[in-house]
Formats: structure tokens, C-alpha cells, sequence
């Protein structure tokens, strides 16, 4: 593994990558989803895609980069898009999963495979909408140390530079992006997934002018066994 420092918009960060094939001379890019880092995406494809120069980035705060201030999908864009010319690497080919696939879209490469993507906001559950209103009138009074109280347990432990983040990622929604990508696009989905619903998939291939929606068994992570099966259904899009 290796690391690289950038200067991104006035904050210093340290980017945590590997590099697969180097022989390779187009290159394909992985980026993983929240709460995982490189590995995940190396486990997945480190056999697959043979003939292109593989790239896997810990994004920011996850694996071994840092981040030191909060961030939105948009910034976590520019900090991959400025590792990118960093190492003058133009990617053929970017792979993103779950909210990675949502950083990978506004990289806007020319070829996007997206593995149960973050970017389509279901509506919230109705106890979902009290817990975040009662926690906002906490808050006004001056009580938001108690945030903990009502975080689910993914987010307890977490880091407050990451829950600060997650707060801003969430919510965010994708569809014009994904209506105004106009590169090829092959939408992989696990059809038991849970954390994003296979309609939402099936909502972002609608968006995409030209986009293939290939579902696959298994929950939100299921491309971890199905390597093979998208790149061959990539090559088949």
C-alpha cells in the first residue's frame, strides 16, 4: 500500500491507494462505500479485469486517509478527482459501491459500473422523522452532545469528523446526477439488498440515458462474490 498527500481546497489530506497490473495502460478505479475501505473492493475484483491497471482508494476518513474536516459528496469528488491528476491517471473505468458509486458519478467517467449505489433518499420512516425532529429541538435548546442518544448503532463510536460527514452525505439526492450522466453506465444491484432497495437501482438505470440494470443475488454487498459475473456483463453492456 501506498500513500499520497494532496493540498485539496485549503485542507491536507493523506490518500491511502494500491495499485494492481501497472503494466496495464488504461486504467480502472474502485471506490468503496462508507464504513469499508479498499480491501473490500480488491477482495471483490483483485481477479477480475486483467487487462487494465487496477486503482483502489481508501476515500477519505475511511482505510488509511485522513480527514480532518467534514465533507460533502461534491468535495469528496474534487479530493479523488485531485489524487487522480496527482498521479496522471485518466481512468477508463470507475467502479463505485454504495456511496462510492455516488462520488464515482460525479467523476463522470466515460464508463460507470455502480454496485447498489447511495443517491436515491427513500422517504424516512415516521419514527425515523420523530427522532430527527425531537433531536432538532434538543438541539435549539442547547443539548446536542445527547446526539448519541438517538444514533443507531452504526453510527456509535463514530469518529464526530465522520458522523459530522455522514450527516451531510445522507441526505443527499442524486437523480438529476444521474439523469445528466451521459457516459455508458452498467447498474449492478443485490436483489435482497436492504440498506439500498433494489427500486432504487432500477430507478437510477431509468435515469441514466444509457445504462444496462443487472441484478444479482445477494444483499448490499453482493458484487463481493460476483466479480467475474460483472465483468462479464460489462463487457456484454
Amino acid at each position: 500500500m501506498a500513500k499520497r498527500a494532496l493540498h485539496v481546497n485549503g485542507v491536507d489530506y493523506e490518500i491511502g491507494y494500491e495499485i494492481l497490473h501497472p503494466e496495464q495502460a488504461q486504467t480502472i478505479v474502485f471506490l468503496h462505500g462508507w464504513g469499508a475501505n479498499k480491501e473490500i473492493m480488491k477482495k471483490a475484483f483483485g481477479g477480475v479485469f486483467k487487462e487494465y491497471q487496477h486503482l483502489y482508494i481508501d476515500l477519505p476518513g475511511f482505510g488509511a486517509s485522513s480527514l480532518h474536516v467534514p465533507l460533502v459528496s461534491l468535495e469528496y469528488a474534487a479530493v479523488v478527482r485531485a489524487f487522480l491528476e496527482a498521479l496522471h491517471v485518466t481512468p477508463e473505468i470507475m467502479v463505485g459501491h454504495s456511496f462510492g458509486g455516488k462520488v464515482a458519478t460525479l467523476l463522470n467517467p466515460s464508463t460507470l459500473v455502480l454496485l447498489s449505489s447511495a443517491g436515491i433518499v427513500p422517504p424516512k420512516p415516521l419514527g425515523v422523522r420523530v427522532k430527527i425532529a425531537l433531536f432538532k429541538f434538543l438541539k435549539r435548546l442547547g443539548f446536542g452532545r445527547f446526539y448519541r442518544l438517538f444514533a443507531t448503532k452504526d453510527v456509535q463510536g463514530m469518529a464526530p469528523v465522520m458522523y459530522e460527514t455522514l450527516k451531510k452525505v445522507v441526505n443527499e439526492d442524486m437523480r438529476e446526477v444521474f439523469a445528466a450522466y451521459k457516459g455508458r453506465a452498467l447498474v449492478c444491484w443485490g436483489e435482497e439488498d436492504k440498506t439500498t432497495p433494489l427500486q432504487s437501482g432500477e430507478e437510477i438505470a431509468r435515469l441514466i440515458p444509457n445504462a444496462t440494470f443487472y441484478p444479482l443475488q445477494g444483499d448490499h454487498f453482493f458484487f463481493i462474490l460476483h466479480g467475474a459475473r460483472i465483468e462479464r456483463a460489462l463487457k456484454e453492456a
